[in-house]
């Protein structure tokens, strides 16, 4: 396995996991919350189509399909981030 895509797998589990634990609290979250989990979901399921082909072809993988795949997966744990402020934010009050 190379070092980028051991990098990416590891990127992606953090990012599922993220995903996981908010789904656990988003009930107690505000509506603006909820929404940018939505959102945020949508953008999980993209990236995990996109990144199965990547997998499955390992010797062909395109370094520019990789980058492009981090950074969705980079806005998304800092997505997932601001979600969880805000649910914290909002079962301080």
């Amino acid at each position: 396995m190379s070092d980028t895509r051991k990098k990416l797998d590891d990127l992606v589990s953090t990012v599922k996991k993220e995903k996981d634990e908010l789904q656990l609290q988003i009930h107690l979250a505000s509506m603006d919350a909820k929404d940018e989990y939505e959102r945020l979901s949508g953008k999980y399921d993209q990236l995990t189509e996109e990144y199965q082909p990547v997998t499955e072809a390992v010797e062909k993988t395109a370094d520019n399909l990789i980058s492009a795949l981090g950074m969705v997966a980079d806005e998304l744990k800092f997505g997932f981030q601001r979600v969880r402020q805000a649910i914290s934010e909002t079962t301080k009050e």
